[in-house]
């Protein structure tokens, strides 16, 4: 049974639906001024989240959701990634804020999601310490003009996707130096973030948001066990165990030495890596991973998609497989609700925190019929089934407290545009065509309204 005040939600992100990327004082991002693929919808307009905030969040009311997960994007609140803040976007979010509470909606806020500001990734992004620094002076500007409004805070959204798919997610490859100079970066920032928020916001919580798949051995073979062992400490632990534990993670940092890297921790970080600690942790789930020992002769498999274990790849420790155990979606993603309950008690049995599940869902080719309606039973099978791996898992004494599936509305897919849907609200537009940016709510909007009326599924 959950708790009569589970915290049921729905999530977004600022650079994949609010658009107006050149109004106000905005300021480009790492995901304005990637390349992408001109047939694929970018970030200019997106859904247009920015003016349309208001009929968006009054739509959310009526689906009586508790709370609502965004993000707030570094590159309106301090344009220049350092310095001068932007007061066009705090008084913005300010009525953003005022907008959910009239609605009865809590903000979970998340400080950052793949959008540096472009100006700092050319001085070299989160491979150099000075961002780190950025980043504290931005997110305690962010505790300092909203820490009245925000009670759930959010810190780095994905830091485990965004550096081991770093090309798909950022549009450039970190070199194996590279990525784990940012690992230890974007950790440290992290700390920092929970630092201040604990100094500046007694009464808000803070927690990581990383995405967390368990990772299975492919056979029973124990050479297939020890990759899977791997796998999960370069994918998932890792970035646990920082955050929640101030450690790195042994398994790890065996990895990192097997492949000639030295992270050593600096002195001035031990007090904080200890002391800096959340208060619960977010995490992100789609699908697990399934991979075996690499065996002489298997190679590489051309990259499917992103977080897939057919991209999996490290010579001498894991190579990823298709688990034939598991359907897909349309996408190629495997679907695995079970896998869901395995993770969330794998996670508590590790960290003995608070867990929210700010990301979960479906992402689809939906059909707009001709009077307006989405009919999308595939969306509510796959939240239905994970919905139940949840309540299964708070049944087995895992403390699951809220769940905000991906998206609530239809947003620009980091990669994939508006051909791949999420929304619990279709939007009216398509990859080129701006069309009307209507907003039209799927059956999927109408079961979850019914979901968090009656506090669950059957």
């Amino acid at each position: 049974m959950l708790s009569p005040n589970f915290l049921w939600g729905a999530s977004l992100s600022a650079h994949q639906t609010e658009g107006a990327a050149n109004e106000d004082g905005k300021s480009p991002s790492v995901q304005d001024t990637r390349l992408r693929n001109p047939q694929i919808a970018d970030f200019t307009v997106a859904i247009d989240h920015y003016h349309r905030y208001l009929e968006d969040i009054k739509l959310l009311g009526q689906l009586h959701i508790k709370a609502l997960r965004i993000s707030l994007p570094w590159t309106r609140i301090i344009p220049d990634g350092r310095g001068a803040t932007n007061q066009l976007a705090i008084q913005h979010y300010h009525r953003v804020f005022a907008a959910l509470n009239e609605q009865g909606i809590e903000p979970m806020v998340t400080t950052y999601h793949f959008d540096l500001p472009q100006i700092l990734q050319d001085q070299g992004g989160w491979t150099k310490r000075q961002t780190v620094a950025d980043y504290e002076h931005y997110v305690r500007t962010l505790f300092q003009e909203f820490g009245s409004e925000v009670h759930y805070w959010l810190t780095i959204n994905e830091p485990n996707v965004m550096l081991l798919a770093d090309q798909k997610i950022l549009g450039f490859t970190y070199t194996h130096q590279e990525r784990y100079q940012a690992f230890y970066n974007l950790m440290i920032a992290e700390k920092k973030a929970f630092k201040a928020c604990h100094e500046l916001c007694p009464d808000a919580k803070i927690g990581p948001v990383p995405n967390i798949s368990y990772v299975y051995p492919g056979s029973a073979n124990p050479q297939d066990v020890r990759a899977a062992e791997y796998f999960n400490a370069v994918r998932n632990w890792a970035y646990l165990d920082f955050s929640v534990h101030g450690i790195i993670n042994p398994l790890f940092q065996n990895y990192l030495h097997q492949t000639g890297i030295n992270l050593p921790i600096q002195p001035s970080d031990r007090a904080l890596m200890q002391t800096a600690l959340p208060d619960f942790i977010g995490m992100n789930y789609y699908t697990s991973v399934t991979v075996e020992y690499p065996q002489k002769g298997k190679n590489r498999t051309n990259g499917v998609s992103d977080q897939q274990s057919e991209d999996v790849y490290e010579q001498g420790f894991y190579k990823g497989l298709t688990n034939p155990y598991l359907s897909k979606n349309e996408f190629n993603w495997t679907v695995d609700p079970l896998g869901l309950q395995t993770t969330l008690e794998v996670v508590n049995d590790r960290y003995h925190l608070p867990i929210y599940v700010t990301e979960n869902g479906l992402g689809a080719y939906d059909e707009l019929t001709a009077d307006r309606q989405i009919h999308d039973d595939y969306r509510i099978k796959y939240l239905q089934e994970h919905l139940s791996s949840i309540q299964k898992a708070v049944a087995c004494g895992v403390d699951v407290r809220g769940y905000l599936p991906w998206s609530a509305l239809d947003l620009v897919s980091v990669h994939e545009g508006m051909k791949k849907r999420y929304g619990l609200i279709y939007v009216d537009r398509s990859e080129q065509d701006l069309k009307t940016l209507a907003r039209y709510p799927k059956d999927s909007f109408y079961w979850y309204q019914q979901v968090i009326k009656r506090n669950g599924v059957s």
